[in-house]
């Protein structure tokens, strides 16, 4: 029993989500002492899900293993590559596989959020666990999705359900990092885990004229209009993009493009979804969109004045636009004046 606690204590212990599955696949590793404990993710829009291996501890390798974060959407295994998972992620319900020819029997656990599933939890082992073994599991997994609930609570946006202000200088430290130096996470050696060399870039979403919104029509107006803002970002954007709420009508998206033209590209696609939308009540709104590229000596503040810079002049010159900083400074039209660093000596 102290043991069993022991590792409740640990799971317990990360308020890194990446962390936090690493601690699921190893509490029960030293639990049960399966051969493998792997967690995986569905990612991507419905109708083009591929699973994300999130945690692997035991098996083959000698160390603990996951598939990069910014791994390449169509090099992961699709939703029905993998039948069974899909099956268990799908019922909700304990799938137990026998093993034959030699390879391991499989017992598949839901992971699931409040509100949708998440994932598959996969143990291998000689044969399907025990009935015993299964409701040990079930108890560590309410414990984990009750966790996870509490992060969501502390890390997302009320209102949008977008990762808030707070997450931000942790999520943009991991974006400035090159993707194949994630410390603390062994990208899987698999071939079809594809990561290509990429940039990192920050755009600032602002709603052009949202004070007529919440003064004309009132709040409630005003807050239907930044949810379904923030569902056209969920679509528009690819899985590994984060997605932040600053607060009032203020969007942040951390991404990594083959080039500056990509996230270009993607940002000017969310303009144009939002100028075609037709919002009830309101009709159409557009937004102003400032971009900027991130650079290795970087900090949050120092990106996100350069990025609300482009937006102001966005917004000065016609709105319902986007501005490259870099492309604003280059042609003369602005001044880079942004700190190198967030330390100022008095």
């Amino acid at each position: 029993m102290s043991h069993l606690v022991e590792q409740i204590a640990e799971l317990t212990a990360f308020r890194d989500r990446d962390a936090l599955d690493f601690s699921l696949a190893t509490a029960l590793q030293d639990l049960l002492r399966p051969q493998a404990v792997l967690v995986h993710r569905l990612v991507g829009e419905p109708g083009a899900q591929h699973w994300l291996l999130r945690a692997r501890v035991g098996g083959d390798e000698d160390e603990p293993a996951a598939d990069s974060l910014w791994a390449e959407l169509d090099s992961l295994p699709a939703l029905q590559a993998m039948p069974h998972h899909a099956h268990c992620l799908q019922g909700g319900r304990i799938v137990a596989l026998e093993g034959a020819d030699g390879t391991p029997a499989l017992t598949l656990f839901a992971l699931a959020a409040e509100h949708e599933a998440l994932g598959v939890l996969e143990l291998r082992s000689e044969r399907p666990l025990a009935a015993d073994a299964q409701r040990l599991v079930c108890a560590v997994l309410r414990i984990y999705r009750n966790f996870q609930g509490l992060l969501d609570y502390s890390e997302r946006d009320t209102l949008t359900g977008l990762l808030n202000r707070k997450t931000f200088d942790e999520c943009f430290a991991r974006a400035v990092r090159h993707p194949r130096a994630d410390p603390g996470r062994a990208v899987a050696p698999e071939p079809r885990r594809v990561v290509r060399d990429t940039r990192a870039c920050l755009g600032l979403v602002d709603v052009d004229h949202f004070k007529r919104v919440n003064d004309s029509l009132g709040h409630l107006i005003g807050d239907e209009v930044l949810l379904l803002l923030s569902r056209l970002m969920r679509s528009t954007f690819r899985y590994h993009d984060r997605l932040f709420r600053f607060g009032g009508e203020e969007f942040v998206v951390l991404m990594r493009c083959g080039s500056v033209a990509d996230a270009r590209s993607a940002l000017e696609r969310l303009r144009e979804a939002v100028e075609r939308h037709v919002f009830p009540r309101i009709g159409h709104i557009t937004i102003s969109v400032g971009l900027t590229l991130l650079r290795p000596d970087d900090t949050p503040s120092a990106a996100f004045e350069r990025a609300d810079k482009a937006v102001y002049f966005a917004k000065h010159n016609g709105r319902n636009q986007l501005c490259d900083h870099d492309a604003l400074v280059a042609g003369g039209l602005l001044a880079d004046e942004t700190r190198a660093s967030d330390v100022e000596l008095f």
